[in-house]
């Protein structure tokens, strides 16, 4: 198994790069597992979601998936990853500011990782605390 970093994975995916793009192509195409941390599946969607590239949330919804079928990749806690999206999926929008504001891929990933490691410590979550209007609308979060 092989871990790869954001810069990695973006490149696999954008083919923005002609000379680091086949290099991560070939990494993650190659005879080895590929681990996707959470860390690097956030920072890949806030990156993907930015100023440069500004994807909208079906175009997230469509990378993860495409994630999720790419043979050599492993998620760090797939159940998890596939519980965040299908969170992401669902959430509604909320006004906030006066604009309309949706709950982040990421945002579902820190509730349904808080989720799942208070069950493997046998623990009930009373829930996760955020200022994050958008993010208060996800199932197991809660307002301060």
């Amino acid at each position: 198994m092989i871990a790869v970093d954001t810069n990695i994975l973006l490149r696999y995916l954008l083919a923005d790069d002609e000379t680091q793009s086949r290099k991560a192509s070939t990494l993650i195409n190659g005879s080895q597992s590929v681990l996707v941390t959470d860390v690097v599946l956030a920072e890949t969607i806030w990156t993907l979601k930015g100023k440069k590239y500004k994807l909208d949330r079906d175009a997230i919804i469509r990378v993860i998936n495409a994630l999720f079928e790419e043979p050599n990749i492993h998620f760090e806690d797939g159940q998890t990853v596939w519980r965040a999206l299908c969170d992401y999926r669902k959430a509604r929008s909320v006004k906030s500011g006066g604009k309309r504001k949706l709950a982040d891929f990421p945002d579902a990933l820190i509730v349904n990782k808080a989720q799942s490691y208070a069950r493997d410590c046998g623990e009930r979550l009373s829930g996760v605390f955020t200022f994050d209007t958008a993010a208060q609308v996800l199932p197991g979060t809660r307002k301060p």
